[in-house]
């Protein structure tokens, strides 16, 4: 069973950067297309970002352009550099696999962008 552990939010203020980690026990890790994903209260869990096992990646509109996601297949981690970020960033960040049933989620990791 996969476990996921997710660091590296906090409060930035407008334009600023921070970079998110997720570390994941279990080999099935690194055979899955990994996302980052994130829920403000009150709505739905939005897909931020996702990269495949061949280092491929997608990006929700939103992010595009400012965020950059990477994955370590050696550290079973996955990235999330996060730039120029805007107030509505703000939110709750979480990892898992795209596609079937998720992992257990982990306590995500908060962040908190200032005007």
């Amino acid at each position: 069973q996969v476990q996921l552990v997710e660091s590296g939010g906090g409060l930035v203020q407008a334009g600023g950067s921070l970079r998110l980690s997720c570390a994941a026990s279990g080999s099935r890790f690194s055979l899955n297309v990994v996302g980052w994903y994130r829920q403000a209260p009150g709505k739905q869990r939005e897909l931020v970002a996702s990269i495949d096992i061949s280092g491929k990646t997608n990006y929700a509109d939103s992010v595009k352009g400012r965020f950059t996601i990477s994955r370590d297949s050696v550290k079973n981690t996955v990235y999330l550099q996060m730039n120029s970020l805007k107030p509505e960033d703000t939110t709750l960040y979480y990892c898992n696999k795209l596609g079937g049933f998720p992992w257990p989620w982990g306590q995500g990791t908060q962040v908190t962008v200032s005007s």
